[in-house]
Order: structure tokens, then C-alpha cells, then sequence
């Protein structure tokens, strides 16, 4: 009978539980308030508690090939496709996309209004040397910024580029107070411009595009992955109710993200 009654007492703790998922994903999510409509939706939905590491993306693609955490969402392609050819990562989808913003001082002293392409803009500020804040952190941002100077044939380099080593959210308060350009996911843009000076100068250029994607950690690499639970929080991410949370996220009427998955 004593074992019995401690059964049913094991059973009705069990009841109760919550299980654990560690995900690593970038600032933009966690800076633009997004993880905070999806996760309690989540783990209402699953009884399964998400703990998030809030990095960039080459950290939280570094984190999940340790095995550190069991799902990881992330916006530097290239990185993503490489984590999944080694066999790190397992089931690739796309979530959502935004795009990349360059902001700045409303005195524009590099004439950012005036570029007619985003490398365009990038040469105005090297040329002028005007102040730029780079996040420096290896970010899927971070990996954009070099692209953009890359092509327009610029290595930032001097007293007019910092590199602040810091999320998106330090990183456009360093540049409001300088004050400085940045280059920005629209997304920690639309959430934190209240609170900025700062001004967007230059969007569009389809080379601006910023695409995010879940991935679970390979358990054939790190058997303590659970993987389980992260197959189903990749599944609610793109599935009807995530995909519809992630189109309806807005401040001030503006949408912050852009679903692409096929629920």
C-alpha cells in the first residue's frame, strides 16, 4: 500500500512538470521583444519552458555545435548552411525575414540620403570617415556590415569605426550618443527608436534582405539534445499559430517581421 500511495504521488508530480529547452538565438529577437509574444505562447501550448541565450548569431551557432543547447535560431545564412553541412545541426527552416536598416544622426554628414545602392552608403562613410558603430561581435549583423563594406571595396578600419563587441540594443545607444551610423535589423530598430535620436537614412537595397532560420542540435553529435522538444518548438515557430504571432508582432502599426514558412 505504501508503494502504491508513493506511485501515485510520483505520478501526480510528474503531472506537473515542465520540461526544460535551451534555445540560442540573436539579440534582434530577444532586443525587438519577439520572444516575448512567441515563448509564453509556446510553453502554454506545450508545458515545455524555453531558456533563452540571447547572442549573435556566430556565438549561438557556436553554442549549439558544443552542444550547449538543443535549438538555435539564427540570421547569418552561410553559417547556418555550414552548421547543417557538418552535420552539427539537423532539419534547416526558414522562419522569417526583415531587412537591415542603416541609421544615423539627422545631420547626415556622410549624405546617406543620397546613395543609390547600400555599398553606395557604406563608401559614403568610409570616404567621409564618418563616426560608424559596428556590433564587432561576429552577429549575423555583424557578418552583413563586412559584406557591405566588402563591396564597396572599403576595410573599415580607424578612429571613425568602433567596434563595440555588443548586442543591437547597446550598440544603437552607443551610436545615438556619439553620435554615429549603424547598421541595424529593422526589427531592434522599430522597438527602440523612441528612445533614439537617431534616424533612419537608407533602406531597400534588396542586398539588405535578413533571413532567419531554426535548426535543432544533431543528438548523433550530442545525445544529451533534446531534441524532441526542440523539433517541437521549431515546429511551432513555423506552423500556423507561430507564423500568424510572428506577421501580427507590430509597433505603432508597423510589422516587425515577415513570415515565410508554409505551416
Amino acid at each position: 500500500m505504501l508503494r502504491l500511495r508513493c506511485l501515485l504521488l510520483l505520478c501526480a508530480l510528474n503531472v506537473g512538470a515542465t520540461e526544460r529547452l535551451r534555445l540560442a538565438t540573436t539579440t534582434s529577437t530577444q532586443d525587438s521583444g519577439l520572444l516575448n509574444v512567441l515563448n509564453p505562447a509556446f510553453e502554454a501550448a506545450s508545458r515545455i519552458q524555453v531558456d533563452v541565450i540571447a547572442v549573435g548569431s556566430g556565438r549561438a551557432l557556436a553554442l549549439a555545435r558544443n552542444g550547449d543547447v538543443d535549438v538555435v535560431l539564427a540570421h547569418d545564412p552561410a553559417a547556418e548552411e555550414a552548421f547543417v553541412a557538418d552535420g552539427a545541426g539537423i532539419e534547416r527552416r526558414p522562419v522569417m525575414t526583415n531587412d537591415f536598416v542603416l541609421v544615423g544622426p539627422p545631420a547626415d554628414p556622410a549624405g546617406l540620403r543620397a546613395a543609390t545602392s547600400a555599398a553606395d552608403a557604406f563608401a559614403r562613410i568610409a570616404r567621409t570617415e564618418a563616426p560608424f558603430v559596428s556590433r564587432g561581435d561576429q552577429s549575423g549583423t555583424h557578418v552583413k556590415e563586412l559584406a557591405l563594406f566588402a563591396a564597396a571595396q572599403v576595410q573599415p578600419a580607424g578612429p571613425w569605426y568602433l567596434a563595440a563587441g555588443q548586442g543591437m540594443g547597446p550598440v544603437l545607444q552607443i551610436a545615438d550618443e556619439k553620435p554615429a551610423y549603424t547598421l541595424a535589423d529593422r526589427g531592434t530598430w522599430l522597438a527602440r527608436r523612441a528612445d533614439l535620436g537617431l534616424i533612419l537614412l537608407y533602406a531597400g537595397d534588396p542586398a539588405l534582405l535578413n533571413s532567419y532560420h531554426v535548426m535543432l542540435v544533431n543528438p548523433a553529435h550530442h545525445p544529451h539534445a533534446r531534441v524532441e522538444a526542440a523539433r517541437a518548438y521549431a515546429d511551432f515557430l513555423t506552423g500556423a499559430r507561430g507564423q500568424a504571432l510572428i506577421g501580427g508582432f507590430q509597433i505603432d502599426g508597423e510589422a516587425l517581421f515577415t513570415p515565410v514558412a508554409v505551416p
